[in-house]
């Protein structure tokens, strides 16, 4: 009989994922972490039962996490990632020949090792690359207190429970405002509006409320089931609006191979369903 693992993330809902060979099991008082084998995904990690990442569909994420806010941007050199420790938006950052240094903040250095050895795939050898600055502390507490400036933030968090939590925070994001340069981007990982549609709703009201333009984009990530997944948008200059020749140029002149992103698919993703625009009206 073959061996199944179930997801339970949203209630009333559930998920299971057939496991043909499970690679890491850890059971404890603090979480329960699994990375297994499934026939269609590859190589997938739940946390508390809930998926975290999958080989097959990682880079749809990690490009549009990354790519979006990059290109947008006239000429990003410092890009500060919150979380993120399995390396995947650090890995494509770095694709970018205008950033000089990216600082990645990670609460817990056992993700990092556990990626390094068990998720190789994902970082792709960028945990050796000299422009990538690996701290391992707090990132709510370090956009509070450093004084450094940066082009793009990108908050690559786990959702809104538990230690999570603060990462979604009107304090949290007054502190990233904070640390943006006059031109800077702030992107967040922000669930499945279908599904999550108040976690979504908060986020882009307090981007509304700190920054001069605050929306959100979407990616279909089949992992991510019930929908588009949101990424949170917020910055004091208007983006929102780019020529995609613009977008182009950039992306031409970068030389980036891409599996998911497009130009098009960049403009594209800032137009929203009506049932989205819907719960952004009136924040």
């Amino acid at each position: 009989m073959a061996k199944y693992q179930q997801e339970m993330l949203y209630q009333g809902i559930a998920a299971q994922y057939e496991n043909i060979e499970t690679f890491y099991h850890e059971k404890n008082d603090i979480q329960d972490v699994i990375l297994f084998k499934n026939p269609v995904l590859g190589k997938m990690l739940m946390l508390d039962g809930v998926t975290q990442v999958t080989l097959a569909d990682e880079f749809i994420y990690h490009e549009m996490m990354t790519h979006v806010p990059l290109f947008s941007h006239p000429c990003p050199e410092n890009v500060l990632i919150i979380g993120g420790g399995d390396g995947g938006i650090a890995r494509e950052v770095l694709r970018h020949k205008t950033v000089k240094r990216a600082v990645m903040i990670e609460i817990d250095a056992a993700v990092v090792e556990f990626s390094k050895k068990h998720l190789p795939e994902v970082s792709n050898g960028v945990f050796e690359n000299p422009l990538l600055d690996l701290k391992i502390e707090d990132g709510a507490l370090y956009v509070a207190q450093t004084q450094e400036k940066f082009d793009a933030i990108i908050v690559d968090s786990t959702d809104p429970i538990g230690p999570g939590e603060v990462l979604f925070s009107k304090e949290f994001y007054q502190n990233c405002a904070k640390c943006l340069t006059p031109q800077g981007i702030l992107v967040t990982q922000n669930g499945v509006p279908f599904m999550q549609a108040d976690e979504l709703q908060k986020s882009v009201k307090f981007f509304r409320e700190l920054f001069a333009f605050g929306t959100c984009y979407r990616a279909t990530i089949p992992t991510y089931a019930f929908g588009e997944m949101a990424m949170g948008w917020a910055s004091n200059h208007d983006y929102n609006d780019l020529d995609v020749k613009l977008i182009h140029n950039r992306f031409e002149n970068a030389g980036i191979e891409m599996r998911y992103y497009t130009p098009e698919i960049h403009k594209a993703a800032f137009a929203h369903p009506v049932y989205l625009k819907n719960l952004l009206q009136n924040l």
